[in-house]
């Protein structure tokens, strides 16, 4: 099976066209805003990627064959570097950031909703640039391909087959029977999802420009702020009760709400992923605000038990955003931290990380391997929520868990090359896999990736969308029989 480069080229051509149009809402922010520069970088990136789009289009006509899986990996893998290259250069045209590294890695931490940063002075950007920083997170949260599906379902790209490789977890439900119809349905809850943050934000003093920058970090779980301090810029312990409730929102599997909807609540928490997510958040919480309030870090329960919180949320969501700096908590504490670092979301929520699904699988299957170690004759099937696992899918499972452990130590040490501590270089790694953030010491809440060689900024960029793809979407690309025409 050969690849269809005619249909992929052609695909391209349309996400050039996307990419076009999702930099109008930033164009327009630097109209309002007085701000030249910006200005005309947006127009110098806008105006090619339509004519190239159109070229590609015209030049390449639907192609009898059909897109298969090996195509779809190819056309999700060059998506988000397409968007993660072209959407780096406003950022280099109107001067927020002088190299071209930097702006990829910012971009690529954009898309893949990372949250990982090498700026320092963000409050001096000009505020479109800020604005398409952190529209990059709404984008990216649901999926590039996905919004491409629910906006351009007459393309012929094989929405569900070239999906299912950038939807982040094990498996993508279709929650109707033509996927375009499911993409509409996830981005109206999307949609609604930010629409009802962002007037929540309002109610709570911020301005619009905030409420939106912020609401798109939250919802797609990016972590991007246009404050210097994060979240913890605001004192309102409103605003971050409602940035924590969105952040356990959105990091629950979207498929949920349709479940909710049709079925109602108690159909919903019978969801075994779902239960794990919320007593992991639940314990966490409670750990780490008795662990803080013993030790002495905070004399307040509600300052605590807030932080906490928050933290919680945030890492194990992948969001990246900071009240605080949990780099100067207890040791207990920020194991506790760690240990979510490895955890992520739900599946097909816009969270990333290993996923909560994933953890419980493999929970259940140490469980089976000790059972079988008593009882060698007793025969012991892995279920979730009442239902068999067939054994493909938890070879799959394990198969990712191995990749990603493996994926972990090779990308560290790449990174060690720079000469980091320990903690630094792992934690990098663990944040930019797993979509994360921020990490520890030299990566942690308050500080950021400026200190790594160009080299090393590049891994840890290609790591994010590795991450954001699970890890086998993006890798696979290099692999000789991908490439191999004999091998199906």
């Amino acid at each position: 099976m050969t690849v269809n480069f005619n249909g992929v080229l052609r695909i391209m051509g349309y996400l050039l066209l996307v990419l076009g149009c999702s930099m109008l809402p930033a164009l327009l922010v630097a109209v309002a805003y007085h701000e030249s520069d910006a200005l005309r970088s947006f127009l110098y990136t806008i105006l090619p990627c339509f004519i190239l789009g159109i070229i590609l289009i015209k030049i390449f006509h639907p192609s009898l064959m059909k897109v298969k899986s090996r195509d779809g990996f190819l056309i999700v893998s060059l998506c988000w570097l397409l968007f993660s290259a072209a959407g780096a250069i406003p950022f280099v045209l109107s001067g927020a950031i002088d190299s071209y590294v930097d702006a990829f890695f910012e971009t690529c931490s954009g898309f893949s909703t990372t949250g990982s940063s090498i700026l320092s002075e963000i409050e001096a950007l000009p505020k479109s640039i800020l604005f398409w920083r952190s529209f990059t997170h709404w984008l990216g949260g649901m999926g590039i391909i996905v919004l491409v599906t629910a906006l351009l379902p007459s393309i012929g790209m094989g929405g569900q087959l070239i999906a299912s490789a950038e939807t982040p977890g094990p498996v993508l439900e279709k929650i109707s029977p033509r996927f375009s119809d499911t993409a509409k349905r996830l981005y109206l809850v999307y949609l609604l999802f930010t629409a009802v943050e962002t007037v929540m934000l309002l109610c709570c003093g911020m301005s619009l420009y905030d409420a939106l920058l912020h609401t798109f970090g939250t919802v797609g779980t990016g972590g991007f702020s246009s404050y210097n301090a994060s979240v913890g810029h605001f004192s309102n312990p409103c605003v971050h009760w409602i940035i924590i409730l969105f952040m356990v929102l959105c990091g629950v599997n979207f498929n949920l709400y349709f479940i909710l909807i049709r079925h109602g609540v108690r159909r919903v928490f019978c969801d075994s992923e779902l239960k794990l997510y919320l007593t992991i958040i639940g314990g966490a919480v409670a750990l780490i605000t008795l662990n803080l309030m013993l030790s002495g870090t905070y004399e307040n329960l509600s300052d605590g038990l807030r932080d906490a919180s928050f933290q919680v949320t945030s890492i194990i969501t992948t969001t990246g955003y900071a009240t605080a700096d949990y780099d100067i908590w207890p040791t207990f504490s920020k194991m506790i931290i760690l240990l979510l670092m490895l955890t992520g979301a739900c599946s097909s929520s816009t969270g990333g990380g290993v996923k909560i699904i994933r953890i419980l699988i493999s929970l259940k299957l140490i469980r089976r391997g000790i059972s079988l170690k008593l009882h060698p004759n007793q025969v012991v099937s892995v279920t979730l929520n009442k239902r068999q696992i067939p054994q493909e899918v938890a070879t799959n499972i394990a198969n990712f868990v191995f990749f990603y452990i493996f994926v972990t130590f090779a990308g560290s040490l790449l990174i060690s090359f720079n000469g980091f501590d320990l903690m630094t270089t792992i934690s990098s790694v663990l944040a930019c896999l797993g979509n994360i953030g921020p990490g520890f010491n030299l990566v942690g809440p308050t500080m950021n990736f400026s200190a790594f060689s160009d080299f090393s900024k590049l891994v840890l960029s290609f790591l994010m969308i590795a991450g954001r793809l699970e890890l086998f979407t993006f890798f696979m690309l290099f692999s000789p029989h991908y490439w191999n025409s004999n091998k199906c």
